[in-house]
């Protein structure tokens, strides 16, 4: 893969970061750790713990996402985070915004002919 690529998949992958944490808390209530698995199983994300929790520390501050803190008898405690109103909302918003987007890049690619 070339330079250019590279760089484009890191601005790509910090562009859906949001996205795809406000999606995978959108079934349930998830602790920390169990988010940095389920993200990192997304083939292309490249999710870390130093990657995840500032995100989601943001997202809480814009109240996005909502935490709790739960003593865990196998260790530390645990912080669940699960989705607030706000964020429901905002991810049905980024969903719309996302099939619109790519809907749009598509339909660029076969008004020009370059299907492949």
């Amino acid at each position: 893969m070339n330079d250019l690529f590279d760089k484009w998949t890191v601005q790509v992958r910090k562009g859906l970061l949001d996205f795809c944490i406000l999606s995978a808390l959108s079934g349930r209530e998830r602790y920390g750790y169990e988010l940095v698995k389920s993200l990192a199983g997304v083939p292309g994300l490249g999710v870390t713990e130093g990657t995840l929790y500032p995100l989601l520390s943001r997202l809480r501050v814009q109240g996005l996402v909502t935490a709790r803190l739960v003593e865990s008898t196998e260790g530390p405690a645990r912080k669940y985070y699960r989705l607030s109103e706000d964020g429901r909302d905002t991810l049905d918003l980024m969903e719309e915004y996302m099939e619109t987007l790519i809907a749009g890049a598509k339909s660029l690619r076969q008004q020009e002919g370059g299907s492949r």
